[in-house]
C-alpha cells in the first residue's frame, strides 16, 4: 500500500489519484458531449463513455480498498494519533461536506449505469439516433449534471479534509 500522495498534501496515493480523476473527467466528459451532439460521431462517445465508465469504475474499486486499508478517511486525516492535524469541530465540518458529496457519489453509478446499460441495449451496433434518443438525452443529462456534482463535491471534500 502506498502511504502518501502525489499533490504535496497529507492524504494517500489513491486519494490523489481520485482527485486528479474527478478533474479529468469532466473535461473528457464535455468532449464526449461535444462529438455527439455537433460532430455526430455516435460511435466516439459510445466508446468514450464506456472508457470513463470503466476508470472511475477502477478507480473508485481501488480508492474504497485503500480506504479499508487505512481504517477510513479519518486516519488518513489525522495519521498520528497523538498529534491530530483536525480537531473534532474540524473533522465534523468536513463530515458533512462528505454526506453532501456522497449523496452525489452514491446516486452517479446508478444513474450513469442505467443510461449506459439502456444505451447499449437499445441503440444499433454501430449507434445511430433512434426511438431511444429522448430517454437517453434525459437521462445523459441527469448524469452529467450527477457527476459534476460529484467532482465538485469531491474535490471540495479533498480540499478541506486535506488542503486548509
Amino acid at each position: 500500500m502506498i502511504q502518501h500522495g502525489f499533490l504535496g498534501n497529507d492524504a494517500s496515493f489513491m486519494l490523489d489519484f481520485v482527485v486528479v480523476a474527478l478533474v479529468l473527467v469532466v473535461p473528457v466528459l464535455l468532449y464526449s458531449l461535444y462529438v455527439v451532439k455537433f460532430q455526430h460521431k455516435y460511435g466516439l462517445h459510445r466508446f468514450l463513455q464506456i472508457a470513463l465508465g470503466i476508470t472511475l469504475l477502477v478507480a473508485v474499486g481501488l480508492f474504497e480498498i485503500d480506504m479499508r486499508l487505512h481504517g477510513g478517511w479519518e486516519n488518513i486525516v489525522n495519521k498520528d494519533p497523538a498529534a491530530p492535524r483536525l480537531g473534532e469541530a474540524q473533522l465534523a465540518a468536513v463530515r458533512q461536506v462528505l454526506g453532501i458529496h456522497l449523496i452525489f457519489a452514491i446516486s452517479t453509478p446508478f444513474l450513469w449505469g442505467t443510461t449506459l446499460f439502456l444505451a447499449l441495449k437499445r441503440f444499433a451496433k454501430p449507434p445511430v439516433p433512434g426511438t431511444h434518443s429522448k430517454l437517453h438525452k434525459t437521462l445523459g443529462w441527469l448524469s452529467v449534471v450527477d457527476l459534476v456534482a460529484t467532482s465538485v463535491t469531491g474535490l471540495w471534500f479533498y480540499y478541506v479534509a486535506f488542503v486548509v
